[in-house]
C-alpha cells in the first residue's frame, strides 16, 4: 500500500488518544521514586555483532537488507527504512484457585517505509523471504517517480545504550517457573480478607528483536524485554460488590517477580478493592483537586501530553501548535518525556526509527521548550530528533508518541499543599483517560480517592469524572511537591490505531480548579 503521511493521520488524529489498563490490570501500580536520567550514571553501550544478526536465522542478512533498501530507493526516494521485528509473549492466567488460560503467540514480519517530500510509502510483509522483502520496497517505493538513488552508503552497525539486559531471556524461561509466581499472587490475595470472593492473577511477557536499518548507512538491533504481573479482586459485603486491581510492570527478567514484590501487589489489589466499600461518590462541582503522587500522571500524559506530540502540531491541530517558547504553566512547572530510565516500561534503548532515545524537556519552568519529534517532523521544523518515532509492530509506520511523561519535583510538600485546600478532591486512582487532541479537552474517570475538608483528608471517594481543559489545567497548577513518583503498572497508549507501553509520573500538585462530575457525566 502507498498513502501520504497527510492522509494516514487524518484517518485518527481527530479523534481521541486514550490511555488504558487492561481489566486484569486496572488500578495503581507500585510506585517509584525514578531520578532524572541524565542525572545517573551513563548506561553502558553495546554494538550487535559484526557478524550475522539476530535475524541471519530467518535468512536476512546485512546484504539482504541493504539490497532491500536499494529497492526502495529504486524510484528516487528520498529516504528508506527497513524495520525487522520478531515477537515471542507468553500469558498465564489464574482464576477461583485454577489456571483457566495459557497461550503464546509469535510475531515476525518486516515493514518497509519510503519517503519522498511531505508524502510517505510503506508495506509490511509476514514473509522474509528476499522475494517478499522486495516486493514490500517495491510497493513503499512507488510514493516516489525519479531516478534510482546510486549513492547509497554502506550499512554500518551503531552502538546503542544498554538499559535493560535481563539474565536470562523469557523464552528461555519455563512454565514451571512463571505458574509459582501467578499461583503466588492470587492465593495472597484471596487470603487478605475474607470478604474476598473472587480473584484474578496473571503474569505476561514479551521477548522482542528488532532491526532498523535505513539509507543514511545506519543499522541498530535491540533486545526488549518486557514482563507484566496483574491481580484484580471482587469483594462481596453488606449485599454490595465491588472490584479493583493493582499491577507491576518492567522491562526485566524473571528475578524482577520477587516473592516481596508478589505480595505487595497482592495486597494491594485486595485492600485497594475493600477501601470502596468505605467510598461514595463526590458531591459534583468544581473544586480544587490536589493529584497524588505517581498514578495521577495518567492526567499529565493524556491532557497535556499528547499535545506536545509533534505530529499533532505540524498539522495545526494542538492547541500548543504556536507555543514553542511561550510560557503555558506556572514557573514551577517541568515537565520531561524520557526514553532513559532503566527498565522503566515505557523506556527505549532505541526508538522504532533506530534514533537512540533522549530524556526530552517539553516544558522548563512554565516554558515550552520542544515537541517530541519523529523523523519527519523533525525534518520539517528542522530540528534534532529525540527519539519518539513509536510504533506498535511493523505493520505501521512509526509517529511521535511518548515514552515515560512526567513533571518534575517543586518547591512545596505534599502536606502543606493538603493543608492549603478548603474543600476539594485528593486524587490518588484513575482508571482510563480521553482526551480530543485539539481542543485539549478531557475526561478522566476517578476510581478512588478523598475529600479534602479544612485542609485535611476525610471521606472516602469514587466514582466520578474529572472534566476540564488540559492547557487550562496546566496553567492552573499552582503547587508542586518535592515528592515525584512513577507509576509502573501497566498502561497503554492509543494512537492512530497503535498501542504501545508508556510510562507516566507525577509530584504531588495542585490544580486549583477542575469540574468533577458523576459517573455519567
Amino acid at each position: 500500500m502507498s498513502t501520504t503521511r497527510r492522509r494516514f493521520l487524518e484517518t485518527a488524529a481527530w479523534g481521541t488518544a486514550i490511555l488504558t489498563f487492561p481489566e486484569i490490570l486496572s488500578g495503581c501500580g507500585e510506585t517509584l521514586v525514578v531520578r532524572p536520567a541524565n542525572l545517573g550514571p551513563t548506561p553502558p553501550r553495546r554494538v550487535a555483532p559484526v557478524g550475522p544478526s539476530y535475524f541471519a536465522a530467518f535468512g536476512v542478512d546485512r546484504a539482504l537488507v541493504s539490497r532491500v533498501i536499494a529497492r526502495g530507493m529504486s524510484r528516487g526516494g528520498d529516504f528508506c527504512e527497513v524495520f525487522l521485528q520478531h515477537k515471542v509473549s507468553h500469558w498465564i492466567g489464574m482464576e477461583d484457585g485454577e489456571v483457566n488460560r495459557a497461550y503464546a503467540e509469535v510475531m515476525l514480519g518486516a515493514g518497509v517505509r519510503v519517503l519522498k517530500g511531505d508524502a510517505t510509502g510503506y508495506a509490511f510483509c509476514e514473509d522474509l523471504s528476499e522475494k517478499a522483502l522486495l516486493a514490500a520496497a517495491s510497493t513503499a517505493a512507488a510514493v516516489a517517480d525519479g531516478p534510482a538513488r546510486a549513492d547509497l552508503p554502506p550499512l554500518q552497525v551503531a552502538a546503542i545504550p544498554d538499559r535493560y539486559r535481563i539474565a536470562v531471556p523469557w523464552t528461555d524461561i519455563g512454565i514451571d517457573k512463571k505458574l509459582p509466581i501467578v499461583q503466588r499472587a492470587e492465593a495472597q490475595a484471596k487470603a487478605r480478607d475474607s470478604h474476598i470472593v473472587k480473584v484474578k492473577a496473571s503474569i505476561d511477557d514479551e521477548s522482542t528483536r528488532v532491526l532498523v536499518a535505513d539509507s543514511e548507512g545506519r543499522l541498530v538491533e535491540d533486545d526488549q524485554p518486557m514482563t507484566v504481573l496483574g491481580v484484580s479482586c471482587v469483594a462481596e459485603k453488606d449485599g454490595r460488590t465491588e472490584s479493583s486491581g493493582q499491577s507491576l510492570a518492567a522491562r526485566d527478567g524473571v528475578s524482577f517477580h520477587s516473592q516481596e514484590r508478589v505480595d505487595k501487589v497482592a495486597h494491594e489489589a485486595a485492600d485497594f478493592t475493600m477501601l470502596l466499600f468505605e467510598a461514595s461518590p463526590p458531591p459534583p462541582g468544581e473544586y480544587p483537586v490536589v493529584l497524588a503522587p505517581g498514578l495521577s500522571g495518567i492526567l499529565l500524559h493524556e491532557a497535556i501530553g499528547h499535545g506536545m506530540e509533534a505530529d499533532f502540531n505540524r498539522k495545526g491541530i494542538s492547541i500548543y501548535s504556536d507555543r514553542v517558547g511561550k510560557r503555558i504553566a506556572g514557573d514551577m512547572v517541568t515537565i520531561v518525556d524520557d526514553g532513559t530510565n532503566e527498565r522503566m516500561r515505557g523506556s527505549i534503548n532505541i526508538d522504532d526509527e533506530g534514533a537512540e532515545a533522549q530524556r526530552t524537556v517539553l516544558v522548563e519552568k512554565g516554558i515550552l521548550r520542544s515537541y517530541m519529534h519523529d523523523r519527519i517532523s523533525a525534518g520539517h521544523y528542522k530540528v534534532g530528533r529525540t527519539g519518539s518515532g513509536r510504533r506498535e509492530s511493523y505493520r505501521f509506520p512509526p509517529v511521535p508518541r511518548m515514552r515515560n511523561t512526567y513533571m518534575l519535583n517543586g518547591p512545596h510538600k505534599a502536606g502543606e499543599i493538603i493543608a492549603s485546600v478548603k474543600k476539594g478532591i485528593y486524587a490518588e486512582m484513575f482508571s482510563n483517560g480521553e482526551v480530543h487532541i485539539g481542543a485539549g479537552d478531557f475526561t478522566f474517570y476517578l476510581k478512588h480517592g478523598r475529600m479534602i475538608e479544612d485542609g485535611k483528608l476525610t471521606r472516602r471517594v469514587k466514582d466520578a469524572n474529572l472534566i476540564g481543559n488540559g492547557p487550562k489545567v496546566l496553567e492552573n497548577i499552582d503547587m508542586v511537591a518535592d515528592d515525584m513518583q512513577m507509576h509502573s503498572g501497566a498502561g497503554y497508549c492509543g494512537k492512530d490505531g497503535q498501542r504501545i507501553p508508556v510510562g507516566f509520573g507525577l509530584p504531588t500538585a495542585r490544580a486549583n480548579a477542575i469540574s468533577v462530575g458523576g459517573r455519567k457525566s
